[in-house]
């Protein structure tokens, strides 16, 4: 089983573990959640050169603006979309988001041309919001993997170019244009592998034990896990922390500012075993 925060000290809660400082308890969670991975893959060890990671809900407070846009955008095309359908597919293309709800509510199949221009609504509706907040913790997470000597790449399945452009501008100390994936980059989006595979590709890595994913969808999760990559979910969402478990996560982490403040503990433990 991956390992998680408990209820004592996941995101509803600020108390740490009677008698273990969280500290020491986050350094316990990582050991075995490295060795279940390794174990699993038969992987000698993890020797991370880069992390992967999503953009929306990772590292951009979005998707409560991506959940209102696919509501209102796809109203207009006749498709009902609920905030929760916008949860359960982030991470896939939109287009193939699109796709798939046309065949399921209207019973046809449509081209990526036309998905792509009712995907284009939805991108002019989100441009019409007031822009989302970077990720509490994310910069100082990125400044410690800079620091430590590990690449970082962006591996989203947005397609929403005004977002594409912002990611360079935000994070530019961390990454330039050739270290993004995009919907644009792949035909396969999440959950296939197909999107990490491409990140790998781009960080230099040969091989899945050279990197680490950051997640927060169950799609993506998916993604990273048939990459066969070590797969950190932090729930920034209104899911169970068993949802991001079941869908392949090998551990599950309340908030991106734990990831930052333990960043060197789990990087010790990775060089340790």
């Amino acid at each position: 089983m991956p390992a998680h925060v408990p209820a004592a000290s996941s995101r509803h809660s600020g108390r740490e573990l009677p008698g273990k400082p969280r500290h020491h308890y986050h350094t316990q969670m990582f050991e075995l959640s490295i060795r279940q991975y390794l174990q699993k893959h038969g992987f000698e060890r993890l020797t991370p050169k880069a992390v992967l990671f999503d953009m929306d809900g990772v590292l951009y407070d979005s998707m409560p603006n991506h959940a209102q846009c696919w509501q209102e955008s796809m109203a207009e095309f006749g498709i009902h979309m609920t905030a929760d359908d916008a949860y359960a597919y982030e991470g896939m293309r939109g287009v193939e988001t699109i796709q798939i709800m046309v065949r399921q509510q209207q019973g046809r199949e449509i081209s990526e041309d036309e998905a792509q221009k009712m995907y284009d609504e939805k991108t002019r509706l989100f441009g019409l919001l007031p822009k989302a907040p970077i990720m509490p913790g994310i910069i100082d997470l990125m400044s410690r993997i800079k620091e430590s000597g590990v690449r970082i790449c962006v591996v989203t399945g947005s397609g929403q170019r005004p977002l594409l452009r912002r990611l360079v501008d935000d994070f530019g100390d961390f990454i330039d244009a050739d270290h993004i994936v995009s919907a644009y980059d792949v035909k396969r989006g999440k959950p296939q592998p197909d999107p990490y595979l491409k990140g790998m590709a781009k960080t230099g890595c040969t091989h899945p034990w050279e990197a680490i994913v950051v997640e927060n969808a169950p799609l993506g999760v998916q993604a990273g896990a048939a990459a066969d990559i070590f797969t950190v979910a932090v729930n920034s969402g209104p899911l169970p922390d068993e949802t991001l478990a079941s869908s392949g996560a090998d551990i599950v982490l309340p908030r991106m500012t734990v990831l930052a403040d333990e960043w060197s503990s789990l990087l010790s433990e990775v060089r340790a075993i």
